[in-house]
């Protein structure tokens, strides 16, 4: 079985209202990461349209000022072993998305907010808040 492997811009967005809330009280904090609209996802493209990405510079924009800027060589581990570490604990099948990560300047951000993430190579995601 052969399995294709895609690519895109996404944000991990987190609700510390809700995670702080549930953390103070030693309970799971899941609801502060899993609310509506909370990985926004670009443009999937296939591993074999996108040049290599184990170095591609990573920004995010708010309302048009640098809020995060890396690259993603920076990563810890690559792509190949992120999957290979998760396949032993869950079933990866097509249309999962992982999200691997942030680069240091988390902050937040307001409704009316307009967020341009991007990864060299990949489709340019917006996102305003709502």
């Amino acid at each position: 079985m052969s399995h294709i492997f895609g690519y895109a811009v996404g944000l991990d967005m987190t609700r510390r209202d809700l995670q702080i809330q549930a953390r103070s009280k030693g309970r799971p904090w899941d609801l502060g990461k899993g609310f509506d609209a909370s990985a926004p996802c670009g443009q999937i493209s296939t591993a074999s349209e996108v040049r290599d990405l184990k170095k591609a510079s990573i920004s995010l924009l708010v309302n048009g000022e640098t809020r995060q800027a890396s690259d993603l060589a920076h990563m810890i581990w690559s792509v190949p072993e992120i999957i290979g570490y998760l396949s032993r604990f869950v079933m990866l099948a097509p249309g999962d998305l992982i999200y691997t990560g942030t680069p240091e300047g988390v902050g937040q951000v307001t409704r009316g907010d307009r967020l341009e993430a991007r990864i060299e190579g990949l489709e340019v995601l917006s996102v305003r808040i709502d």
